[in-house]
């Protein structure tokens, strides 16, 4: 079943220097039925950090245990939290036209698409890198292929996983390690910018 998100970006099979790395969470799996609980950001230019953006967001209910024991972002966090309506466009001018980079990032693409949309009006056009799809092309012996399990298994640090800021700088880490991956640079440059 395709994705049926128009005017929604595209997946790109290239290595960026210029982009920014997303991170969300939320609490739970499906845009229609679950909220963002938190966005982040971080822009870099010629593969060196220059700047981030990181919010939690007050969703309209309450944060199920579940999600609490996975982020330790709890109710009493994001009571002061800025409502979706409004952390979800300071995001969307953040991070501009870049190109985004993220873990299995079609996930926090989707949630923010619907978000931007249904707060604003304006479709999310950015197109995107999944790094996920590098670490299967590049490390096929790694049976479990989730962001903590591969940046440990690549010797990157994971203290404070799960929660979007340190979840962004995990999944750079492990997109520097991939853009050095001869099966990667030799994937990459034979599909161009592949949609």
């Amino acid at each position: 079943m395709g994705d049926s998100r128009v005017n929604k970006g595209h997946s790109r099979l290239i290595l960026p220097k210029d982009y920014c790395v997303v991170d969300i969470e939320t609490t739970g799996l499906s845009p229609s039925d679950c909220e963002v609980i938190e966005l982040s950001a971080v822009r870099y230019r010629q593969l060196k950090k220059i700047d981030s953006f990181h919010t939690l967001v007050k969703p309209e209910k309450g944060i199920p245990a579940l999600i609490t024991n996975i982020t330790g972002i709890t109710n009493e966090m994001v009571e002061d939290a800025p409502p979706i309506s409004d952390a979800i466009l300071d995001f969307s001018k953040f991070i501009g036209e870049d190109i985004l980079v993220g873990y299995n990032v079609n996930f926090d693409v989707n949630f923010i698409y619907d978000a931007l949309l249904e707060c604003h009006g304006v479709y999310f056009r950015n197109d995107f890198v999944d790094v996920l799809r590098y670490v299967r092309k590049a490390l096929p012996e790694l049976e479990c292929k989730t962001q903590t399990k591969v940046a440990s298994y690549l010797k990157l640090p994971v203290k404070g996983a799960h929660r979007a800021d340190v979840d962004c700088e995990i999944c750079n880490g492990i997109y520097m390690r991939m853009r050095r991956r001869k099966a990667v640079t030799e994937w990459t440059k034979g599909e161009g910018e592949k949609k």
